[in-house]
C-alpha cells in the first residue's frame, strides 16, 4: 500500500521508551512495520506498544551498558529487516575531570552496542534479502563541543564504524547510514538546560535560547523530524543512501 511503505518488515529500536526512540517507533508503525520495542524500563515499553497503529509490536527489555542483557536481548528478538540504534547517553566535564569510567561507559552504550547488535542482526538481514541499519548519532561526531570530549569521541567512534562496515556490506542488500541531529528538545536537552542555569545563574528560559541559538534556524530539532528522516532511509526507495552520516542541525555546521 502507498501509505504503508514499510508493511511486513520488522523494524527493532533501542532507546524506545521515550524522546527520539518512541518518535521514531510512532513513525515506523505509521508506515507499515511491526515494532519490537527496547529499552531498559519495561512499563515505559508497554505503555508505548499501546499507543502504536497496527497490530504485532513487541516489547524486549535490554540494557545496552551490560553485553550479557544484549545477549539475552537478542536471543528473543528473532529477524529483523530494521535496525534503529538509538538508545544513547551523554556526560559533560572539563577534559581534565573526564576519567577513563566516563569515557568506557559512554563508549559501551554509544557505540560498542551498536556493533553488537549489528553484528548479530546484520549477517540475518543478509540473508532475508533486505536490511536497514539507521544510527541515530549526533551532529557532536562530526564535529566537537567544549566539556564533552568523552561524548564526542563516542559518536565519532561510532560514525567510523558506520563508515567501515558500510564499505564490508556495500554488495549486499543492506543499507547502513547514520543520522546526526543538533540539540533535539528532548529530556536531554532539558538536562543540560538546567545544567546551563545551575552552573551560570541564567534563567532555564535563557539557557533553552543558548541551544538554540547555535542552530541558524535558531530552534531545536524535533523529535519528529529525526524519525522523518529515520523512516526515509528505511524505505525500498532509499536503497542508494549507504555510509552516509546526514547532519541535520538546521545549518549549524556550515557556520
Amino acid at each position: 500500500m502507498q501509505g504503508t511503505p514499510l508493511a511486513g518488515k520488522i523494524a527493532f529500536v533501542t532507546g524506545a521508551s521515550r524522546g527520539i526512540g518512541r518518535a521514531i517507533c510512532h513513525r515506523l508503525a505509521a508506515d507499515g512495520a511491526t515494532v519490537v520495542a527496547s529499552a531498559r524500563t519495561e512499563s515505559a515499553l508497554a505503555s508505548l506498544v499501546l499507543e502504536l497503529p497496527g497490530e504485532g509490536h513487541r516489547v524486549v527489555p535490554m540494557d545496552l551498558g551490560d553485553a550479557a542483557s544484549i545477549d539475552a536481548a537478542l536471543a528473543h528478538v528473532g529477524d529483523v529487516d530494521i535496525l534503529v540504534s538509538n538508545a544513547g547517553i551523554a556526560e559533560s566535564k572539563p577534559y581534565d575531570r573526564t576519567d577513563d569510567a566516563t569515557f568506557l561507559r559512554l563508549f559501551e552504550v554509544n557505540a560498542l552496542a551498536t556493533a553488537r547488535l549489528a553484528r548479530v542482526l546484520m549477517p540475518k538481514m543478509i540473508a532475508r534479502g533486505f536490511g536497514r541499519v539507521v544510527v541515530v548519532a549526533s551532529n557532536a561526531g562530526l564535529s566537537g563541543y567544549a566539556y564533552s570530549s568523552a561524548y564526542c569521541a563516542s559518536k565519532h567512534a561510532v560514525l567510523g564504524w558506520m563508515r567501515a562496515v558500510a564499505h564490508e556490506v556495500a554488495r549486499t542488500p543492506v543499507t547502513l547510514n547514520a543520522v546526526c541531529p543538533g540539540w533535539v528538545d528532548t529530556d536531554m536537552a532539558q538536562q543540560a538546560v538546567s545544567r546551563i542555569a545551575g552552573k551560570t545563574g541564567r534563567s532555564e528560559g535563557d539557557a533553552r535560547a543558548v541551544l538554540a541559538a547555535m542552530s541558524p534556524q535558531n530552534r531545536m530539532v524535533t523529535s519528529e523530524e529525526v524519525a522523518h528522516l529515520v523512516a526515509s532511509l528505511c524505505h525500498e526507495h532509499a536503497r542508494s543512501i549507504h555510509g552516509q552520516a546526514l547532519a541535520m542541525d538546521g545549518g549549524q555546521l556550515m557556520r
